[in-house]
């Protein structure tokens, strides 16, 4: 992983076996920042897990397996209330048949690279906390 900075912008690429969730939080880390916009993602990965929530809360994951250009991702990066670094992506895949398969990203590795803009909120917080009867953990500002 390498990345420039630019004010509030960051660019970042990752590398083949790079697990995006894993080194974006690393980077946050690294950088110490609390709260960021993920503006743009693109790529080719592979071992992509997504999904969706029901309406029950509960989200439900699917596999897509083969490597896959990532066509486009965006979500966030705050900080769960023990002060680990917790990023939440949504993205879009296409498969090698242009079949688009899209969600919540639990998981994704880099096949080849993912080019991501990242926009740092230096003056913000952001927080995750668990939300009653639900798997995701709602976000709160201070």
């Amino acid at each position: 992983m390498e990345h420039t900075r630019s004010g509030s912008d960051l660019f970042v690429r990752l590398d083949p076996g790079d697990e995006i969730h894993a080194s974006l939080q690393e980077l946050a880390d690294d950088l110490g920042f609390d709260a960021a916009a993920i503006t743009s993602g693109i790529g080719r990965t592979r071992d992509n897990q997504y999904g969706y929530m029901n309406e029950e809360g509960v989200y439900q994951r699917r596999l897509l397996d083969p490597p896959s250009e990532l066509v486009s991702l965006s979500g966030n990066i705050a900080r769960t209330e023990s002060g680990k670094a917790f990023t939440h992506i949504h993205c879009c895949w296409s498969d090698d048949d242009n079949d688009v398969h899209a969600g919540h990203m639990f998981q994704a590795t880099v096949h080849v690279v993912a080019e991501i803009h990242i926009r740092v909120m230096d003056h913000a917080m952001m927080t995750r906390c668990p939300i009653a009867n639900l798997e995701l953990l709602g976000l709160e500002f201070s």
